[in-house]
């Protein structure tokens, strides 16, 4: 491969929460008694173990060789990476300039768009399990979550609850809607017919839709991200769609999102709401990393990516399968986290989620409680790693921890 994805980077001590483990962030983790002789293999966080792609370091460094960095406007070229990774991406037309807008963050976007959607108490529709950082957000903010569940098919792949969806919406009254897309944690593609449907409810209930996109890159092979706002008319017009580099190319420490938004009503509520406390305002080095990462060699980049994390979800999926036992899984076709169900473990071994969790961080394997996502026997896994190091956690799963 071009690009490296086999150097096991460290990153002890330098500005990673994923490997430092800062108990501010991330509570249980504090207490963890790491067995002598094993290291902490980072499974937790949705950040990558994986060098930068270069171009990103060297339109950055580029930039801070000019002994200057006052107050400016975002170029033209940030525009222009984003209109061509869009079209060559997601085959996106008729983006224009106008129709894009800086985020601080894509939480951030997505507490000005349900400021300018529905009132403070208003219920917003998402379904569960539930990304942990919209329910931290629409919490702090002061709205009501409605959750309407995934469910598992025959073939067992998550699948939207139409029904479920339709009956919460009416009888609740319900016309704001987070759509994850791809979802997180449970890392479907969702298929162009599953949005349409989606979209026909959100119209006939007259709800606006606000859509996170930000996995958008990191699609597998044989699946195509499907733009929510693509799929018909009233979904161009009443969604609000959010992306970043952050997730595709590990930039989350710098900050950077951007919305899309095509209704001019819409774009001009959200652009206010977002201006009013003074601090979403981009920041110089996050638009030189974003020309970076949005070139041609970003687009190899993420190719040989995605090919990675599928070598690493085959592994990691076969694993449990077959060497697991009372674990299960639905392969995701997107992101790199695995959403694990642990539930027949648990009853079979007569222990419970905490002791199980807690087994595996005194083990070095640090992976992410999936309660906080609605999951009540679920844990979260990063994959996100070189190969050799996802072998090595689930080795010592299955010889220390599932026992």
């Amino acid at each position: 491969m071009k690009y490296d994805f086999t150097t096991i980077m460290n990153r002890f001590g330098e500005d990673a929460i994923a490997v430092d483990l800062p108990a501010s962030r991330t509570g249980g983790y504090a207490d963890i008694h790491l067995h002598e002789g094993f290291d902490i293999i980072p499974m937790w966080v949705a950040d990558m173990n994986f060098p930068v792609l270069p171009d990103i370091q060297e339109a950055m460094i580029t930039r801070i060789q000019k002994p200057h960095f006052g107050y400016f406007s975002a170029r033209d070229e940030y525009f222009d990476a984003i209109i061509r990774w869009q079209k060559q991406r997601n085959h996106v037309e008729g983006l224009e300039k106008k129709h894009i807008g800086y985020e601080n963050g894509v939480l951030g976007g997505v507490t000005s768009a349900m400021n300018i959607l529905t009132s403070k108490g208003g219920k917003v529709l998402v379904h569960s399990p539930v990304y942990v950082g919209f329910s931290h957000v629409l919490n702090n903010n002061g709205y009501q979550i409605i959750q309407s569940p995934l469910v598992k098919d025959e073939s067992n792949v998550w699948r939207m609850d139409f029904e479920d969806m339709e009956r919460k919406l009416r009888d609740e009254h319900i016309h704001t809607a987070i759509f994850c897309n791809p979802h997180n944690p449970c890392g479907r593609a969702w298929e162009k017919e599953e949005i349409e449907q989606a979209m026909a409810l959100y119209e006939k209930y007259e709800v606006e839709v606000i859509s996170d996109e930000i996995w958008s890159d990191l699609v597998h092979h044989g699946h195509q991200h499907i733009p929510t706002q693509s799929v018909s008319p009233y979904a161009h017009e009443h969604t609000i769609a959010f992306y970043a580099p952050s997730k595709t190319f590990n930039l989350a420490g710098l900050i950077g999102s951007y919305h899309i938004v095509y209704n001019a009503k819409l774009r001009d509520r959200l652009e206010k709401e977002g201006s009013l406390s003074h601090y979403n305002s981009m920041n110089l080095l996050s638009m030189y990393a974003l020309i970076g990462a949005y070139g041609d060699n970003g687009m190899e980049y993420v190719r040989q990516l995605n090919h990675v994390f599928e070598e690493n979800i085959d592994y990691a999926v076969d694993f449990i399968e077959n060497r697991l036992p009372g674990v299960s899984v639905c392969s995701p076709k997107a992101t790199y986290m695995l959403w694990i169900d642990v539930s027949g473990y648990l009853e079979n071994a007569g222990t419970d989620l905490d002791t199980l969790i807690h087994r595996g961080y005194d083990y070095g394997v640090i992976w992410q409680d999936g309660r906080g996502f609605f999951g009540q026997t679920n844990i979260r896994m990063n994959l996100a790693l070189p190969l050799c190091r996802v072998k090595e956690a689930f080795e010592r799963l299955q010889k220390y921890v599932f026992i």
